[in-house]
């Protein structure tokens, strides 16, 4: 029997696909549990139908994140620290402080777990931070640190 499975099934297939199983097996595990549908006409036009739905929806994901990483690449947030002697800062800056600026600053929600620091910044200066925004576009945010 024709199976269109609903869930990825182990030893069996991944969502989406077509797999053939022996009658019993199909009939009363993966389509009892609902983890698939029999392979009709009806059920494989249906499968079509999502596949090509799926594959719209994730290029529009794709452009608004091409769009929002080139409006964040225009913006520069700006930190100012507390120094000591030799202008060295207390402690460094972290993700959760650019979060929060930028939230405060240029009204961005950014999750700090999509925030790429290559090395913990411990000096003033201009830091260019990643930002992930699709699992293929990486926005640039200048971070301009300075002392008060």
């Amino acid at each position: 029997m024709e199976v269109i499975l609903l869930e990825d099934v182990k030893n069996v297939g991944k969502k989406g696909e077509r797999v053939t199983l022996s009658d019993g097996y199909a009939r009363n595990c993966i389509i009892k549990k609902k983890l698939g549908v029999e392979a009709t006409a009806k059920n494989i036009n249906d499968l079509k139908l999502q596949k090509a739905n799926d594959e719209k929806l994730a290029a529009q994901r794709l452009e608004e994140a091409k769009k929002k990483a080139e409006e964040i690449g225009q913006y520069t947030l700006k930190l100012f620290l507390k120094s000591g002697e030799g202008g060295k800062i207390f402690g460094s800056v972290s993700t959760k402080e650019i979060e929060k600026e930028a939230k405060e600053q240029l009204n961005l929600d950014i999750d700090k777990k999509k925030l790429v620091l290559a090395e913990s910044i411990k000096t003033p200066g201009v830091y260019d931070v990643g930002v992930k925004l699709h699992p293929e576009v990486t926005a640039t945010l200048k971070v301009n640190v300075s002392t008060k």
